[in-house]
């Protein structure tokens, strides 16, 4: 006993030791909420002599989960850590046991993404539908919408309606959005299957529709506690209410100024306002910062402040005290890169290790004025958790197709003459190297050469060699003015917006961002082959391999 609560703090300590009744902790920025957590369930095991089987926590994500639980291993040895799990996690366990309740097999399919995709492709066949129509990623987004907010009762249909009830429903639809939402539906429950808001769903309806079920698991779990509570949503609400509504014995943790999911239905009012839901709640304050220096806790406390709906605190600091913050606005993309790229610099000769400097961004298509600058500057890194910017395959396939219209060479040929989809596949492609190597000449001119052969009647070939082309003739037209065209005649950004590729698109736009800076910088006399020279440049670099010794320990990008 001695060994959990004496490294704790006395807020950590107060939570650790409140067991019973409803128990809000606010919990502040690095203020040792998990150790809190844990040490918590271990005092239930230990102190309490409560079984790990009756104790539930639940965490927002797998890795959290499995940390969590593995520290819990640690504490109390016990190879049963309860239920410690996500909220879909937990729903899974319930709906294996009792999924009979709503006519559901225990061997249930839960989905994933490619698994929905599999589901919209039958439907899309079945009704003659195009990803014109709609792009799977706008279909999963709105069938998401459809079930959590304009329809949430749908899976009232799916429960009470026979398949062939279903079927019909998806036979009457008219509308797009219908037709997809029900022929999902139907598909669902032709194999028996449930995605993420279903799992959710299924269980709250079981509890509010069978109270004997409800009563089972409320009686098994003694001991409900959440960690990140500002972010769940209401139907997580409802089954935490649901779950606690016999022994009364909640303890949540969150922190209302670290709300980053209301774009998914999370509302921290379910924080702020959990002594109004659960009368007689206690709440405990952690406020010590163990992660930060004072400057950057004053910094935070100083922003935190404005927030509107909160719960009024501040953040105390424990470590000593550091280097100030520095806030640098610059005016534009290129002059925040060079103002970072100087800080290493100074960094670097007053002894601080490329390797100890981490740069930290908000989307992948800022990193290309960031490498470029170092690239420039000749400082080696590495970027983690994303693509340089040259080597994303929607920038090279850009930067290929203005190769075409400059060079017709054959890396770029093979990347581009089948992207967007041109019907030029493997076998018409090893016809055309043949043709190549026979006659000595690039794939491009054997393309032109075999046009009239019955081989390519009936493909996008003649379109594309029109393409090329008709920039024969530049017509004094600068870069990125070319790649604008290109990219749209070609079909190429048409593409990825018929795919709903927006990062892709981002990047795209990024690119010609940077043509406009290059022409910008070198003059409105700039020729194609002049940035194809100048781009080469970074993505050479970029293709050799950094030493050994330092490609994963010099200067780190990380996404964020």
């Amino acid at each position: 006993m001695i060994d959990l609560l004496s490294d704790l703090n006395d807020a950590q300590r107060e939570a650790v030791t409140t067991t019973e009744g409803h128990v809000r902790v606010v919990a502040g920025a690095g203020s040792g909420k998990t150790r809190a957590l844990t040490r918590r369930f271990a005092y239930l095991v230990q102190q309490l002599g409560i079984a790990p089987g009756r104790i539930m926590c639940v965490t927002f994500t797998n890795k959290a989960a499995g940390e969590m639980r593995e520290r819990i291993h640690q504490l109390i040895g016990d190879e049963d850590t309860g239920y410690i799990n996500t909220f879909h996690g937990f729903c899974v366990t319930v709906l294996q046991e009792d999924s009979n309740a709503v006519q559901y097999p225990k061997s249930f399919l839960v989905l994933d993404n490619d698994d929905i995709d599999s589901m919209l492709a039958a439907v899309y066949e079945e009704r003659g539908l195009t990803l014109h129509d709609m792009t799977y990623a706008r279909a999963r987004d709105m069938i998401e919408v459809m079930k959590l907010f304009r329809r949430p009762d749908y899976y009232n249909d799916m429960i009470s309606m026979s398949l062939e009830e279903l079927r019909n429903r998806y036979d009457r639809a008219t509308k797009t959005e219908d037709i997809i939402f029900y022929g999902y539906l139907y598909q669902e429950r032709k194999c028996f299957a449930l995605d993420y808001n279903d799992l959710l769903k299924f269980t709250v309806h079981i509890f509010q529709r069978n109270p004997d079920i409800c009563l089972k698991w409320q009686k098994r779990l003694e001991y409900v506690m959440v960690d990140e509570f500002q972010d769940i949503d209401w139907i997580q609400y409802q089954l935490m209410k649901l779950l606690c509504g016999y022994h009364h014995n909640l303890f949540v943790v969150g922190d209302s100024d670290q709300t980053i999911y209301s774009w998914r239905g999370a509302d921290g009012r379910y924080l702020m306002d959990f002594d109004k839901g659960f009368p007689g709640t206690r709440t405990i304050m952690m406020m010590d910062n163990y992660r930060s220096t004072p400057q950057i806790v004053a910094v935070a406390n100083s922003l935190i402040s404005h927030n509107v709906d909160r719960i009024a605190k501040d953040i105390i600091p424990t470590l000593s005290s550091g280097a100030p913050v520095v806030c640098h606005y610059a005016a534009s993309q290129e002059d925040e890169a060079a103002w970072i790229c100087g800080c290493i610099k100074d960094m670097h000769m007053k002894g601080c290790a490329l390797r100890d400097i981490t740069v930290l961004y908000r989307a992948h298509y800022v990193t290309r004025s960031l490498e470029m600058v170092l690239i420039q500057a000749k400082i080696p890194y590495a970027v983690y958790s994303g693509i340089r910017f040259f080597s994303r395959r929607e920038v090279k396939d850009a930067l290929c197709y203005l190769r075409m219209v400059a060079y017709r060479d054959d890396m770029s040929f093979r990347r581009v003459v089948n992207t967007p989809r041109r019907n030029i596949g493997r076998r018409r492609m090893e016809a055309l190297e043949e043709y190549a190597i026979a006659h000595s000449c690039s794939l491009f001119e054997a393309l032109e050469a075999n046009l009239g052969q019955s081989l390519f009647k009936g493909t996008g070939a003649a379109g594309f060699v029109d393409l090329v082309h008709s920039f024969d003739r530049n017509d004094g037209r600068q870069v990125s003015e070319l790649l604008g065209e290109v990219l749209e005649r070609s079909g190429y950004e048409r593409m990825l917006r018929t795919e709903g590729a927006q990062d892709r698109l981002d990047n795209l736009a990024e690119l010609r961002q940077s043509v406009h800076d290059y022409e910008t910088t070198c003059g409105e006399e700039t020729t194609l082959m002049d940035y194809l020279s100048h781009v080469a440049l970074f993505t050479i670099k970029q293709a050799r391999k950094l030493p050994s010794s330092k490609a994963a320990e010099e200067l780190r990008f990380n996404n964020v």
